[in-house]
């Protein structure tokens, strides 16, 4: 009932561009932030970005900044994360987080 599901996974090579998505169900308003994180083979998961819907205010980690943009459209309850200039090592499983929920994730592959 409570659930986040991301979708816009797939395959791209170096370069390319690809707009996750996280939408979000059975969820009320909440203070907590939207949040974005990956998990590459063989790798701790890490923290991507993020986005109040309250305030609207935006965080990177560094080594997408500039490359990736993070919005909201709280009447979809959805959050997008728009990648460009993708590289190979972007490839990951993305997965959508808010609070203590999080999502299945979507693969990302990116090619060289």
């Amino acid at each position: 009932q409570v659930q986040l599901v991301e979708s816009g996974g797939g395959l791209v090579q170096t370069g390319g561009s690809l707009r996750l998505s996280c939408v979000a169900s059975g969820l009320p308003f909440s203070i907590h932030a939207t949040a974005w994180f990956r998990q590459a083979p063989g790798k701790e998961r890490e923290f991507v970005s993020a986005i109040s819907q309250a305030g609207g205010t935006t965080h990177y980690a560094d080594f997408v900044k500039g490359r990736f943009t993070i919005s909201g459209d709280n009447a979809k309850n959805t959050v997008y994360l728009q990648m460009n200039s993708l590289k190979p090592e972007d490839t990951a499983v993305y997965y959508c987080n808010r609070a203590t929920i999080w999502g299945k994730g979507t693969l990302v592959t990116v090619s060289s």
